[in-house]
């Protein structure tokens, strides 16, 4: 979660309430400097407050336990015996994030995993375990059962001098042993190997063909001189009513890409764990978002290489290990359970300051202290630039900007972005500053100072320290820190960017993708900060790990501002629910979707797609209250509101079980069951709901997991029609849904109406990700696939 545990929120509210009304004042009015001075004070003699801290963050261990790491390794032994090679890879996985550097059972643990990975088919990562497991001194009796297996994998990739020099050692070390029998079973294995070389020697494979065309179109680009990643068809002005923004220097066509962008700082959200069933382990075999994605890079993790100092951070490889030990995880890997336990801002704070560095920290810090009131409101001194100015012109009296007028994805502009300190509530102010100050007390006590003030390279793995109290007054260079990062949490509520990424859904079986956008980690993007929201943009962002990539969703004439949308769109959700989720950015949307709807008494349609249908007639339910009342006046029924939503949360637990049969290989029971949900919700949820659509995914996923392309596509183009309906036709979610049906329809042989959906899509997803995308050539090879065909067959489809 982005703010500190609920029990942590519950005690700060309390301390605020019983709080002297004079001390309460001088909070409220107190600049950043001053709160973080008397948030000092305060947890000086409310001990009992960081004692209550100290036991929360035992609620989320992040050190290396030994008998964890044994309990992973039966649970992944015993997915292995039953074949589940997946669920056995994650548990190893677990089993490697726990052993403590130096453990004779790492490499065997690297070594268990490799096994798993060949099974799988990943034969490059299987090497790569398997090169761990030796560097880490894996047994020399075991040794001859992982080089089998790095034959295998080498012969599967097609490296047969590779191979040869294995199955070679192999032979050494079998006439070495004179025990033979006990190998019996691997020198069959031996001899498998050697015939399979010999025949791979005799008949080598044909190289793959390049295919002509499959390349996408290569995009121009043109960076922008004055703003750094973006397009020069861009420039940076300023107004009064719209503060800093991005306006087009010149008509952008949709698909135009206007920015690209790596995160000055990210940090991985930890998602949820399940609750533990039966109490008789204090560790779970789920897994979220910290087992699923680097921590540094946010790559997917097939084989995850684990910190040697706790047991939370997980790298893809040790590359990015090391870069983020380097970096940042030297200092925060000790406090990890405080940095869970404070929620993702109060990590995003103390990471943005040691990735800037104590020196450039202390100038800006300095500079806010000098009376430049810039650093408290960045936009007072700007003066008005024109509509569309000359790239360049006039920028270097926009704050965040260089002494040069260029504006860098830097600190310096990241500092400028507005924390809005009036704005906040003073609790709210009073809880970020006790959770930093917190932050900054460990910090000292667990002897980081100095490694945060960058004045020594700490050891190479630090010894994991608890969250212990320390009653010694924070250090003024901490304090300088403590106000840095109180600046960046209060910062992060407007300007903090979700990186999203599409996880798949379903079996995996791999016929059809079925994907879902996920919230990976929060991320401080100066550049990307700049574009104000509108409920109807004109931009599509997307994300490949750390970096975010901003394209025209539609044409942009010159002079026009490039907006974005910060969550609330026109599609989803009515101009009342839009205006109060805008309200923690601290201004009134005035786009022309709420415009429309404010002033010119255009209603949206998004409640009555998505409204209660009347039991008895089928019409829309209408009403404020809790009594809705049919709208078809010769029927008049009636209905209890909190009724129906029962109904419908029920019906979502029904369509969740569905879902669990198909994982666990229960189609028949799946499709008898999600049927039996969408005759329930005919009687009671309007025909447009995207729960209708819903479950006609669904049915279209299961039907595809059987192999009955016609029936699973029938079902999904139902799908579409409601999400358009939703969505709009050019929508990144039409997209998304016409790449499954093109890879249903490819599937199912239907050629003709394949390739026109393989079009539509196309056009789509090009102008949301670009012509190099993955489903974009994805799509370009089912097409090149479908267009090698014999004529006559493409005739007849």
């Amino acid at each position: 979660m982005a703010l500190p545990v609920a029990e942590w929120q519950g005690r700060t509210s309390r301390l605020w309430a019983a709080l002297d009304p004079e001390l309460r004042q001088r909070l409220e009015a107190a600049s950043l400097h001053d709160a973080v001075r008397l948030g000092c004070d305060l947890l000086r003699t409310e001990e009992e407050e960081e004692a209550a801290l100290v036991r929360l963050c035992h609620r989320a261990p992040t050190d290396k336990e030994p008998e964890a790491a044994s309990w992973y390794r039966e649970q992944g032994n015993r997915e292995f015996k039953q074949g589940h090679y997946q669920a056995a890879l994650r548990l190893y996985s677990k089993v490697a994030s726990h052993e403590p550097p130096g453990s004779p059972e790492v490499s065997v643990c690297f070594a268990n995993r490799s096994a798993a990975l060949l099974h799988l088919g990943h034969f490059e990562v299987c090497l790569e375990d398997i090169a761990r497991a030796e560097s880490h001194g894996y047994p020399d009796r075991l040794l001859p059962k992982v080089l089998l297996r790095k034959a295998e994998c080498l012969l599967c990739l097609g490296r047969l001098q590779d191979a040869q020099d294995v199955l070679r050692v192999l032979e050494s070390k079998f006439a070495l042993d004179r025990v033979m029998t006990t190998h019996l079973t691997r020198l069959k294995k031996l001899s498998q190997l050697k015939v399979k070389l010999q025949e791979k020697q005799r008949c080598p494979e044909p190289a793959g063909e390049a295919r002509g065309g499959i390349q996408g179109k290569s995009e121009i680009w043109e960076e922008n001189s004055s703003i750094s990643g973006a397009s020069s068809s861009l420039s940076l002005s300023f107004d009064a009513e719209r503060g800093r923004h991005l306006v087009a220097s010149q008509d952008i066509v949709p698909g135009q890409r206007l920015l690209k962008e790596e995160a000055f700082v990210s940090v991985l959200c930890p998602g949820e764990s399940p609750p533990l069933q039966g109490g008789e382990a204090a560790w779970d075999t789920g897994a979220t978002n910290a087992d699923l994605y680097c921590h540094h890079c946010l790559r997917q993790l097939l084989a995850s290489v684990p910190c040697q100092g706790c047991s939370y951070a997980k790298y893809c490889s040790q590359e990015c290990a090391d870069v983020a030990w380097q970096r940042y995880h030297s200092t925060e890997c000790s406090l990890g359970a405080l940095l869970l336990t404070l929620g993702v801002f109060c990590h995003m704070a103390l990471r943005t300051v040691l990735l800037a560095g104590f020196a450039e920290v202390s100038r800006l810090v300095g500079c806010s202290h000098s009376g430049d009131k810039d650093l408290q409101n960045p936009e007072v001194r700007c003066k008005p630039l024109s509509e569309a100015p000359a790239a360049g012109a006039g920028t270097r009296g926009i704050p965040g900007c260089d002494s040069s007028g260029r504006y860098q994805s830097s600190y310096q502009a990241l500092f400028h972005l507005l924390p809005h300190a009036e704005q906040h509530s003073a609790e709210h102010k009073f809880l970020c500053t006790l959770s930093v100050v917190a932050l900054c007390k460990q910090l000292q006590a667990a002897g980081l100072e100095a490694a945060v003030l960058n004045q020594e390279s700490p050891q190479q793995w630090s010894e994991p320290k608890t969250c212990e109290k320390t009653l010694d007054e924070l250090s003024p260079e901490l304090k300088t820190v403590a106000e840095a990062m109180l600046r960046h949490v209060l910062q992060l509520q407007c300007n903090a960017q979700a990186i999203t990424v599409m996880q798949e859904l379903g079996p995996g079986d791999g016929t059809v993708v079925n994907k879902k956008p996920v919230r990976l980690a929060t991320a401080f993007f100066p550049v990307l900060s700049l574009l104000n929201h509108s409920c109807c943009p004109n931009t599509s962002v997307s994300f490949s790990g750390t970096a975010v990539t901003v394209r025209a969703s539609q044409p942009i004439p010159r002079g026009q501002e490039v907006l974005h949308c910060y969550g609330p769109h026109q599609c989803r959700m009515r101009v009342a629910e839009r205006q109060q989720l805008l309200s923690q950015y601290f201004f009134e949307c005035r786009c022309q979707a709420c415009l429309e709807e404010l002033e010119s008494g255009v209603k949206s349609s998004v409640p009555i797609r998505n409204s209660f249908c009347c039991p008895k007639c089928q019409a829309q339910m209408q009403g404020e209250e809790d009594t809705l009342c049919c709208s078809n006046e010769a029927c008049a029924t009636s209905a209890s509101r909190e009724n129906l939503s029962c109904r419908l949360q029920d019906l979502q637990q029904q369509i969740k079980k569905a879902l669990d049969l198909l994982r666990v290989g229960k189609a028949d029971q799946a499709i008898k069951m999600l049927l039996k949900c969408q005759m329930d919700a005919g009687n009671f949820l309007s025909p447009e709901h995207l729960l209708m659509g819903e479950m006609e995914d669904h049915l279209a996923q299961v039907y595809a997991t059987l192999g009955k392309w016609q029936e699973a596509a029938r079902h999904l183009k139902k799908s579409i029609e409601i999400v358009e309906i939703h969505h709009g036709p050019s929508s990144v979610e039409i997209g998304h849904e016409l790449f499954k049906l093109a890879q249903i329809l490819f599937n199912g042989f239907a050629v003709s109406e394949a390739l026109s959906t393989i079009q539509r899509a196309e056009g789509i997803l090009s102008v949301h990700f670009g012509p190099q995308s993955a489903q974009i050539q994805e799509l370009q090879e089912m097409k090149a696939c479908l267009s090698e065909l014999p004529r006559n067959i493409l005739q007849r489809t």
